[in-house]
């Protein structure tokens, strides 16, 4: 399941026997645990414990068992975490298979894992007795009701442009879109606002310079030079120096050009290309914005400066002013 289904599936089917929760969204794994923890965990001292999974190997896996079997002092549950268990097919069949076979009804073990599993390495989540919580990256949509619904909850309203606004200047990073829903939400009880609007987002939420990035690049692609510039000043200040501005720029079209000529669905060509579904989305708008074969060139022509800073043909200064005059002014 999801994980803005798992609170609903909780209240519905109470405690199961493992839990694992899967995904690169850091904000759904710890949220995901500290919700078991706080409905099943009433002593923690005496009954959690938790384990690196990078220390168990073979038989080191008796210690998990050996530790969900003990029965709970205080609490409703004994609870034993492990952070990123990933076990061969044999480690499972020789220590685990039991375990999750039969669980004990004491017990809850939550494994938390950044990533699937490699080749040849057990599915977890399909395996007996495990409740599996994708802590994937949510989609647009869902982030903006999760934006909604949290403003909504403090009497505070958001419409769904202000929602997205705040969703992209995060670029759909739950961590961060929290802790910045929470400071505007902070914002609007202590002026007694209770709309939040886009003027307040702006002022208060600075853009990631990911998406500063993209909006440099739809700058270039409507030709505007003088918002080109002023977004080039606002990254110089947030530590962008003239190289690494240029090799983040040749990165990012590189991958704007490879999306463009994929085929394919979304899904399919972040698979293939190691990106997130969301980027190959906004990538493939981004791209439509420019004429055939003007990406390659743009990609073409911040490459060839930066192989000219690294020859000493030029300083990174005049190579980003010689980049940025022939991106505008010249054919590509």
């Amino acid at each position: 399941m999801k994980y803005v289904e798992f609170k609903k599936f909780t209240d519905e089917n109470g405690a199961k026997p493992v839990y694992l929760f899967e995904g690169e969204e850091a904000y759904f794994r710890e949220r995901g645990e500290a919700m078991l923890k706080a409905r099943f965990l009433q002593e923690p001292t005496l009954d959690y414990v938790s384990f690196d999974g990078a220390n168990l190997k073979g038989d080191k896996l008796t210690e998990l068992a050996d530790a969900l079997n003990a029965f709970p002092f205080m609490s409703e549950k004994r609870i034993v975490r492990v952070l990123e268990l990933y076990p061969t097919e044999k480690e499972y069949e020789t220590y685990l298979k039991e375990l999750f076979e039969n669980p004990p009804t004491s017990g809850m073990l939550i494994i938390v894992n950044t990533a699937k599993p490699k080749t040849g390495g057990v599915v977890l989540s399909k395996k007996p007795n495990v409740t599996h919580v994708d802590c994937g990256r949510s989609d647009e949509e869902t982030i903006k009701r999760w934006i909604y619904l949290t403003c909504k909850k403090e009497s505070v309203y958001a419409d769904g442009v202000t929602c997205g606004k705040l969703a992209a200047y995060c670029t759909l990073d739950m961590a961060r879109i929290a802790k910045e829903t929470e400071k505007l939400l902070c914002y609007c009880q202590a002026e007694k606002i209770e709309r939040l609007t886009d003027e307040i987002v702006d002022r208060l939420v600075y853009p990631d310079a990911e998406y500063k990035i993209y909006e440099l690049t739809n700058a270039l692609a409507r030709k505007n030079y003088s918002a080109f510039m002023k977004i080039l000043g606002e990254l110089s200040v947030k530590g962008y120096n003239e190289l690494s501005l240029l090799s983040t720029l040749a990165s990012y079209f590189k991958s704007l050009y490879e999306t463009s000529v994929s085929k394919g669905s979304d899904g399919e060509i972040a698979n293939a290309l190691g990106l997130k579904e969301y980027a190959v989305k906004k990538n493939r708008e981004q791209a439509a914005k420019f004429q055939k074969g003007e990406l390659l060139g743009v990609y073409e022509n911040v490459y060839r400066a930066i192989g000219d800073i690294k020859s000493g043909v030029m300083t990174p200064s005049s190579a980003l002013k010689a980049v940025t005059a022939r991106l505008f002014f010249a054919n590509l």
